[in-house]
């Protein structure tokens, strides 16, 4: 599933959640005053391809938190805040939304916790994709090494996210720490292989969005999460 897709999907399936402590009905996606799902993803595209201030809908953007305020009554102030200080705000809200229910404390470590799922979610896809394009027949031989590479990568992200977890049992900062440094390294393996070999990684919008969740959890985690 490409990234778009992904994303769009999470937002579709967010905006029917709702983290309000006054209210259990999820915001109507009609309310005037909280954007549509489409326009979230639509926000997402512009901010993703032009540069600061932009405009939208009328809307000028001058910062993360220009756009944060305009998402849906719905999203957790507490996740907003944790979320508006990691370099890619929206896609945490997106990633980690779905892992967090209403009876979840919004903290850094519950929100860390929700990443490193979205996290192992978003590999557990990517291997299923890549290990497909590995078995097709029609893949030429010299791209399915270099497949084989990017198979390796998600197996270390996983095995990472699990010793990611274990520390957190632990309240190891330490161990923490260095496996969520270890994925940062780790997301890079896929697509060097290919730039390698001066091709295009099927990979890529993938590793992108998997890239963006691990470089979160490792802000989260380092500069947030104090046991």
């Amino acid at each position: 599933m490409g990234i778009n897709h992904f994303i769009l999907a999470l937002i579709s399936f967010t905006c029917l959640l709702s983290f309000s402590t006054s209210t259990n009905v999820p915001p109507s996606l009609s309310d005037a005053s909280s954007p549509t799902s489409s326009e979230i993803y639509d926000i997402i595209e512009v901010m993703s391809e032009s540069p600061s201030p932009f405009a939208f809908d009328g809307i000028t953007l001058e910062s993360i938190d220009n756009l944060l305020s305009i998402l849906p009554s719905g999203v957790n102030p507490a996740l907003q805040q944790i979320c508006g200080n990691t370099d890619h705000p929206v896609e945490c809200i997106i990633a980690t939304m779905p892992f967090l229910d209403e009876k979840t404390p919004i903290e850094p470590l519950s929100v860390l916790k929700a990443g490193i799922e979205a996290m192992d979610n978003q590999t557990k896809d990517a291997l299923a994709e890549v290990t497909k394009l590995s078995m097709d027949p029609t893949t030429p031989k010299n791209v399915v090494r270099i497949l084989q590479t990017c198979i390796d990568v998600y197996n270390n992200i996983l095995n990472s996210d699990q010793k990611s977890l274990e520390a957190i049992s632990n309240r190891n900062l330490v161990q923490l720490s260095t496996e969520l440094g270890t994925n940062v390294e780790n997301i890079l393996g896929c697509d060097n292989a290919f730039k390698q070999a001066k091709l295009e990684s099927p990979m890529k919008e993938m590793d992108a969005m998997l890239g963006k969740i691990i470089s979160n959890t490792l802000t989260i985690g380092v500069d947030m999460v104090h046991f």
